[in-house]
């Protein structure tokens, strides 16, 4: 070969391959679908707190405290990242994929994170899941979805208050001192059988039921509170909770590596950010 000739320029503008064309758009419907899922959530808690009247100025005060907060910022959190992914594989920008990958890590690490503190602060985790009961029972009329979450623990664990069913007595409505007809009395969710005839909940079964002594209240309503039988529930569910831990941290993994791979195909060829 005559040493004057130049040898063939490798073209850096090369397109890509089949498989790195199929890459990329399955990583776009892959955050796409996560885009959507993080939009519903995002709307869910949108519409919980305008139902309640929080983003019209008048309950501005206890928001922090609102279970809709949550559904806002995972919502808000999972929409933001997953359109950076989407934009990121659909036009090719460096910039976007780095930021959709960094975020993923991130979660991944809190992730971790708050494993690690279920394992190691037990018993804070345990106090401060107490506290949270305390103010959803001192709260319980107040705030509807509050309302709900209790009724729904009492009545699938078959339980009453924090430590015992006489803890309802620190609710201003239910304590015996309040003016209203629900003066000493606990929640129809305490009940042994809320419902009459089998069918129509009966909302006045526990009236005046903290009158009663603990022998006349057993027949009635759930003596035990929920705390011991949520943390019971909660180490049952202990399996079914790390499996649903790894199926989110599997499918982190998979989006994190369609964009590695997206990134790594655009970044010879000059990536636009």
């Amino acid at each position: 070969m005559d040493p004057t000739e130049k040898a063939p320029a490798l073209n850096p503008l090369s397109p890509p391959s089949a498989f790195s064309h199929c890459v990329r758009h399955l990583a776009f419907l892959w955050n796409l679908l996560f885009l959507l899922l993080g939009l519903l959530t995002l709307g869910i808690g949108v519409w919980g707190m305008l139902a309640k009247g929080w983003l019209q100025g008048e309950h501005l005060a206890p928001m922090g405290s609102d279970p809709m907060l949550l559904f806002v910022l995972a919502g808000l959190g999972a929409s933001t990242v997953s359109l950076a992914g989407c934009l990121g594989a659909l036009r090719s920008s460096a910039c976007l994929l780095r930021f959709f990958v960094g975020a993923v890590l991130a979660f991944v690490g809190l992730e971790v994170l708050g494993g690690l503190l279920l394992m190691v602060a037990r018993q804070q985790l345990r106090d401060a899941l107490q506290d949270a009961l305390l103010l959803c029972l001192l709260r319980y009329q107040e705030e509807p979805d509050l309302r709900f979450l209790v009724d729904e623990i009492q009545r699938s664990l078959r339980c009453c208050g924090l430590s015992s069913y006489r803890d309802w007595e620190s609710n201003p409505y239910f304590n015996c001192s309040a003016p209203g007809v629900q003066a000493c009395s606990v929640p129809a969710s305490c009940c042994l059988d809320p419902r009459q005839n089998g069918s129509i909940t009966n909302d006045q079964c526990a009236f005046g039921v903290l009158h009663l002594g603990d022998m006349a209240a057993a027949g009635v309503v759930h003596l035990g509170g929920c705390v011991v039988q949520l943390g019971a529930w909660l180490r049952g569910q202990a399996g079914g909770i790390a499996t649903g831990a790894a199926v989110l941290v599997l499918l982190e993994a998979t989006g994190l590596l369609l964009a590695l791979k997206v990134l790594a195909d655009i970044a010879p060829g000059g990536a636009r950010g």
